[in-house]
């Protein structure tokens, strides 16, 4: 669903009655049940795979017209790998994600607290759906399937904006998300999706209907989505992500982490972008680390110490790459998602050096340290100021499916509701219930001071809600 008027008010007009559809259709579905969620998740992957040659159509279309961008300068040849659906396993894998998802418990339903409040009164908390979610992403239409499974998985309406690069393949999966709602128990109006920034700002002023915006992108996207709306922000910004060498770093361990962190998909948020080197490392695991990643034609840009321990080696100052792919820092590549074979390299005297340039230039995504020093691993993780801290193991595992999560919505990288990968447990929350089994009801003006008490008692062992 998209809506097509030229006028700032004809714009806001559609935007409102596509918040007000969601809200609508997402207070309907609250009484469908989680196996016909599962069922509707399951036609929506066959209806998919059935139009596998349409979508691969619609995508060609899609990156034909990025590659002009990209001649044209005016967009990163970065973007384009995220664009392209062809490659690979990623349609499969965007198939099987939603079979993930379905096979996962329900989310919501789950108590998490329970109390007597009296002898014929229970009070739990239950988790339950947020409402009508607005989820702004860029370039991977994938997301678009990814984020309908989580949705229908746990009751959440959502109204989707890729960017314009996307737009053909986008508006397609949409589509074809629709038509198999359309024959199921929600409404088509659960998923909508939307093509311009005009229709964004306008949909983020309609805090009446829509419940939480979920940009993810650019710092400067999120920050932007967060100035204009009153709606809550979950955000997911940018990956800035580091990783330290210890001065007890094993180099086998060095070599392999740092290389997979950079160049397993350099494009993606949960890639290193800064590797930190311990000063005693400098003629050692250094140049081992320097020359696998020069193999893999990473360019380093390194500070003066790093430089000068390559240029110390013989076997990396004669490599081949070394005049080509090595060259001095500067201060804004300690702050740049490179998202390509670029790494920037510094030297730091100590833990907590390393720690104190993280949480100052990072985008508190996910971190690592590689040491063989057990209480610095635990300082690291405790100190660094981010979603995800990692000892011995690559950034690159920040990911929702290896979590276990079925797929997310994107990488918060927030500090409230949730943090990291977010999949079906960071898109519920909570309401109270309480039942009274009192013959004459249960009032409050009964309880107090003087009057009968609360018990206060906890029950144990309930996990779903009995009633």
């Amino acid at each position: 669903m998209t809506t097509t008027s030229g006028t700032s008010n004809g714009i806001l007009k559609s935007a409102e009655e596509i918040a007000k559809a969601a809200k609508a259709a997402y207070e309907e579905s609250q009484l469908v049940t989680t196996e016909q969620r599962n069922d509707v998740l399951e036609s929506i992957r066959r209806a998919l795979q059935a139009s596998r040659d349409k979508v691969f159509e619609a995508n060609r279309l899609d990156l034909e017209a990025a590659e002009k961008e990209v001649q044209a300068g005016r967009l990163s040849q970065q973007l384009v790998k995220r664009l392209d659906l062809t490659k690979g396993s990623k349609f499969d894998d965007m198939l099987q994600g939603i079979s993930d998802v379905a096979a996962l418990p329900d989310p919501t339903g789950h108590v998490t607290y329970a109390t007597n409040l009296d002898e014929e009164m229970e009070l739990y908390r239950v988790t339950c759906p947020i409402g009508v979610l607005l989820v702004i992403f860029e370039s991977r239409p994938e997301v678009v399937v990814n984020i309908t499974a989580l949705a229908i998985k746990s009751g959440n309406a959502a109204i989707l904006k890729g960017g314009k690069e996307s737009a053909h393949t986008a508006a397609l999966l949409t589509s074809i998300v629709q038509s198999a709602l359309s024959t199921s128990p929600l409404s088509p109006s659960f998923i909508q999706s939307v093509q311009t920034r005009q229709e964004i700002s306008a949909l983020l002023s309609q805090d009446r209907y829509i419940d939480l915006v979920i940009p993810r992108g650019s710092n400067a996207l999120v920050r932007s989505i967060q100035k204009a709306s009153r709606i809550a922000v979950m955000g997911h910004p940018d990956g800035l992500c580091a990783v330290y060498l210890d001065a007890s770093a094993d180099g086998t361990k060095a070599v392999r982490i740092a290389v997979d962190a950079k160049c397993d998909y350099p494009s993606a948020c949960n890639s290193a972008e800064t590797l930190l080197v311990h000063e005693s490392l400098i003629t050692t695991v250094w140049p081992k680390v320097a020359l696998a990643l020069l193999d893999k034609g990473v360019q380093l840009r390194c500070d003066a110490a790093s430089l000068a321990g390559l240029r110390s080696s013989s076997e990396v100052s004669n490599n081949k790459s070394f005049a080509s792919l090595v060259r001095e820092v500067t201060t804004e590549d300690y702050d740049t998602e490179f998202l390509d074979l670029i790494l920037a390299v510094k030297v730091v005297s100590s833990l907590s050096q390393a720690v104190q340039h993280i949480n100052a230039h990072s985008s508190h995504h996910t971190d690592a340290i590689v040491t063989e020093n057990a209480e610095n691993g635990t300082l690291f993780c405790r100190a660094v100021d981010s979603a995800g801290t990692f000892v011995n193991a690559s950034t690159r595992f920040a990911d929702g499916f290896r979590y276990g999560l079925g797929t997310e919505v994107g990488i918060s990288t927030g500090r409230t509701h949730a943090r990291g990968p977010v999949g079906l447990e960071g898109l519920v929350i909570y309401k109270y219930m309480i039942r009274s089994a009192d013959g004459k009801g249960s009032i409050a003006g009964e309880f107090g001071t003087g009057k009968k008490p609360f018990l206060h008692q906890k029950i144990q062992g309930v996990t779903r809600l009995p009633f």
